[in-house]
């Protein structure tokens, strides 16, 4: 009888893993379903990629992690593959230049849904033939590979967003979720964040990237931190108050920028017969006043907050403000696509998950005692420990089942097409 336990035990595990790859991969399909192939192949900038990469790339990391260490006589799709769909893992070999991403006509779009399958079958094969041992071996890699696609599901429509606002027709991306708000902001109240001793990172069961951990000690001040966060209307104000042409309200690396890029209002937004309106993946529309400000860089949020006689919170402070809190939000499952106005307050912090990123004054680094994996997994995020910024909270393109308190996101301080905002904080 224990036997028979034990081999149903096994098949409910690989029958819960399938059904988790089969649903991942087909949530990236989905998306890119409304896309033409001339839609899938442009690169409108070197921090971008075309959305043809990204279902390649994800494939990829499959075949590359699974599929050849696993599979016991596995043949690869391409043996070129590796090389052009292989983003920065130099363990692995070498890389097409990520900047010349855009200018491959080959393989095509339809090729690339052929490699995705082609894939799929493989994995999917051995996850229902795979002896007990083997499948527990790599599992973890493969919920890696899980994570590792919602991650570019964000950048599909990131970067599908940025290529799509150069047209002059303003595509339209889908107008699912698209909706104008007709109330106000709820206005902005502060909630204590205790000093004293706390932990943070991430502890207990399920899955975590390895840059979330340890868990470990860190000694807070007592701060304050916004109930919301920053609105298009707030934002507004600052626009008007000459925000973006005063030298003092800038770190001295953004006020360059901002004059080498002349900066004069978030990304995406183009002022029209004297009205400011942005560009959506629903196409053109009026700025909304009680949504929350997007697309905005590091700099940018770092200027505001000094101009609003506040800060951005730590890192620590975030997250030990955000602990407990459900994971709900406007997040990519609404299929809005858009940050969405504050609900009504209830006290504590609102829209801890979803709507923007939330910039923090932390830089990213390694927290006490990290220690990268070994080989090309462990080039995942500590080689980025350098020259960036945290983001905290997820987005409206990010999936409900990737985020959480302990998740440390990263980019340049200068970034802004990312789904980007920020929320205040103060000193007690």
């Amino acid at each position: 009888m224990a036997e028979s336990a034990s081999r149903e035990s096994r098949r409910e595990a690989a029958s819960s893993l399938a059904e988790r790859y089969r649903w991942v991969r087909q949530w990236t399909e989905e998306l890119c379903a409304p896309l033409s192939p001339e839609d899938c192949v442009i690169q409108s900038m070197p921090d971008a990629s075309p959305a043809r990469w990204h279902l390649a790339h994800t494939t990829w990391f499959f075949e590359t992690f699974i599929c050849k260490p696993f599979i016991p006589d596995y043949r690869p799709y391409h043996e070129l593959y590796e090389y052009l769909f292989n983003s920065y893992y130099n363990a692995v070999g070498a890389q097409y230049p990520r900047p010349e991403r855009g200018l491959l006509s080959r393989p095509t779009v339809r090729e690339v849904y052929q490699y995705r399958s082609y894939v799929d079958h493989a994995v999917l094969d051995h996850i229902e033939t795979a002896a007990p041992e083997q499948l527990a071996a790599m599992e973890g890699t493969l919920v890696l590979g899980f994570n590792h696609e919602q991650q570019h599901q964000e950048l599909i429509l990131t970067d599908l967003k940025h290529m799509l606002s150069h047209n002059p027709l303003a595509p339209v991306y889908t107008l699912v979720g698209a909706s104008a708000s007709k109330s106000a902001a709820p206005a902005l109240r502060w909630t204590g964040v205790p000093g004293g001793v706390h932990s943070i990172g991430f502890d207990g069961g399920g899955f975590h990237f390895d840059c979330e951990g340890p868990r470990h000690r860190t000694l807070l001040q007592d701060a304050e931190i916004a109930s919301r966060l920053v609105t298009n209307g707030e934002w507004l104000d600052f626009m008007r108050d000459g925000g973006y042409a005063r030298s003092d309200l800038w770190l001295s690396d953004g006020w360059r920028t901002v004059r080498e890029q002349g900066w004069q209002a978030p990304l995406y937004w183009v002022e029209r017969d004297g009205a400011w309106v942005q560009f959506t993946l629903h196409g053109m529309v009026p700025i909304d006043p009680a949504e929350p400000v997007c697309h905005v860089s590091h700099y940018e949020a770092d200027a505001f907050a000094r101009w609003a006689g506040a800060r951005l919170p730590t890192e620590a402070e975030w997250e030990v403000a955000a602990a407990g809190l459900p994971t709900e939000g406007n997040l990519a499952e609404s299929r809005a696509f858009h940050p969405a106005p504050a609900p009504p307050a209830n006290g504590g912090m609102s829209q801890a998950f979803g709507d923007v990123w939330e910039w923090t004054q932390s830089a990213y680094l390694p927290y006490p005692g990290f220690r990268a994996e070994p080989g090309a997994i462990g080039e995942y995020n500590g080689k980025f420990m350098s020259g960036q910024m945290v983001l905290r909270g997820g987005s409206c393109v990010t999936p409900a089942s990737h985020i959480r308190a302990t998740y440390r996101n990263f980019f340049p301080p200068s970034a802004r097409w990312q789904f980007t905002g920020l929320r205040l904080a103060r000193d007690a």
